[in-house]
């Protein structure tokens, strides 16, 4: 494990052999045109894949997405290979799929099984298939080669599940931005006193100097900050009727594709350490973060609670002020991508806050190169 920083106010901007918190970056933006594709990205939520084919394009590919017979979800490449109509324009019939062109039908390998106008079936009359795993409350598509796709490797995320001790709901953003921009305002919570102040923002000042540590290993990336004696936030007020100043502390756990935020407050002086137990209030969300195109993300995230978890008003009440707050996250990084592609030569720099954000930034450059190396 590589410790980044690990300090009383900000998190520095470093490298493994501890750079300076002074120095300046003086980085180029650079579009992200090529993604990692050895990896799960989500695709959908079940409830997404059901009587109908479902047209998703991931990380630059059209994809439909339906379930078999069995019920288990397949995706495939979103055409016929008779004259490239969009499959996902057709039917699921007795779970296969049917183009509205010419009737071709598939089924969930991408075999054409087949062709009303003729007996016999052309050796390559097939698309490619991805491989899908449904797993904790997510389906997960894996858009490189098919034989490295180990479901061993997907993020556990069991608080979906019933009996997690914690109530859900799920949501779903599109964003017209490059998928890094997410990972980057996921990572660096100090701008929530800025652009959350009616939601979970709480003090502007305390966010900015919240306690920070920061540590990467291998492919995850882990920030913990803790604001100790600060005004609750507005959501954290109309969620569990704090009356006085709290203590928070917040985990955001980045691996490629998702970060997972684990989030907690407690009347000040009673205490929130990293094992997590909060009395008062814990929340989590996720997010699941795959790229369309080079301009354009796929967010898929729900908002979980430990509290009051057998009443569906305080669940509903709690997601909505997540859709609230990340619709405000939406307006942000749009604006960003607008300037970054209207000024791509122009310099930028790195501050204290950032050092999960580049490091993250890191681990999907070796992905990426780790690929193209084979």
């Amino acid at each position: 494990m590589i410790r980044i920083a690990d300090h009383g106010a900000q998190a520095a901007i470093s490298t493994a052999a501890a750079a300076r918190p002074t120095m300046i970056a003086q980085n180029r933006w650079q579009e992200t045109t090529v993604f990692p594709k050895n990896l799960w990205y989500v695709a959908a939520w079940p409830h997404e894949v059901a009587d109908r084919p479902l047209a998703r394009t991931l990380l630059g590919e059209a994809v439909v997405l339906f379930r078999g017979a069995d019920g288990c979800v397949a995706a495939l490449e979103d055409r016929c290979v008779h004259r490239s109509m969009p499959l996902s324009n057709g039917e699921v019939q007795e779970g296969q799929l049917v183009c509205p062109y010419h009737g071709l039908v598939y089924d969930t390998s991408g075999r054409c099984v087949h062709i009303p106008a003729q007996d016999r079936i052309p050796a390559a009359a097939a698309v490619r298939r991805f491989p899908v795993v449904e797993r904790d409350g997510a389906v997960w598509i894996w858009m490189g080669d098919a034989e490295r796709a180990d479901p061993a490797l997907l993020v556990p995320y069991p608080f979906h599940g019933a009996g997690s001790g914690w109530a859900h709901q799920t949501g779903y953003s599109h964003v017209d931005c490059e998928a890094g921009l997410v990972s980057d305002n996921l990572l660096d919570l100090t701008h929530i006193g800025w652009v959350h102040r009616k939601t979970i923002g709480g003090n502007a000042a305390a966010n900015a100097r919240a306690q920070v540590k920061t540590e990467r290993e291998g492919d995850h990336v882990r920030v913990r900050r803790f604001l100790l004696d600060s005004p609750p936030p507005p959501t954290y007020v109309r969620a569990v009727g704090f009356q006085g100043r709290i203590d928070r502390w917040m985990e955001i756990d980045f691996a490629p594709g998702v970060v997972r935020i684990y989030t907690g407050a407690n009347d000040a002086g009673r205490g929130v350490d990293e094992a997590g137990r909060m009395d008062t209030f814990g929340a989590r969300v996720f997010n699941g973060i795959t790229p369309e195109t080079a301009h354009s993300t796929h967010y898929f995230w729900s908002a979980a609670h430990n509290f009051r978890i057998d009443e569906p008003a305080v669940t509903e009440a709690f997601y909505q002020e997540v859709v609230a707050t990340f619709a405000e996250d939406k307006v942000v990084m749009e604006a960003q991508y607008r300037r970054m592609r209207q000024y791509p030569d122009a310099p930028r720099i790195d501050i204290a806050s950032d050092t999960g954000g580049v490091q993250a930034r890191r681990v999907m450059a070796a992905r990426l190169a780790a690929e193209r190396a084979g």
